[in-house]
């Protein structure tokens, strides 16, 4: 159940929404396609907090997808370094009053709620 958990955080990562000026948006996913095609040319210039903390974050959750039982603090880490991005996405979405990129971000933090709630410590 954590894996599929973790392979939830990972998914719903990817599907952010972002808008910026005029006409311009994209979703998480096709943004990374654009860093990492960046990044093979000039890495330097993609090196920044809120581009490599959520792709360490996923590639985080990816190493958890094939532990035997996934580390609880391998997925809170790989969490909360995606969810950087997704809380930035929400508070911009609700400051600008932008429904499409706050409700973006809502499933990765329902599947982040299971996520937490499945890996708790039982006392």
């Amino acid at each position: 159940m954590k894996k599929l958990l973790n392979a939830g955080l990972l998914i719903t990562s990817l599907f952010g929404y972002l808008a910026w000026g005029k006409e311009q948006h994209a979703f998480l996913f096709q943004a990374e396609a654009e860093v990492l095609a960046k990044a093979v040319v000039d890495p330097m210039a993609v090196m920044h907090p809120f581009v490599v903390l959520p792709l360490l974050g996923q590639l985080i959750l990816v190493v958890t997808l094939f532990q035997k039982e996934p580390s609880r603090w391998l997925s809170f880490l790989g969490m909360g370094c995606i969810g950087v991005i997704m809380a930035m996405l929400l508070l911009i979405g609700v400051m600008g009053m932008k429904v499409g990129i706050a409700l973006s971000t809502v499933p990765f933090l329902v599947v982040g709620f299971f996520v937490v709630k499945a890996n708790r410590r039982r006392v």
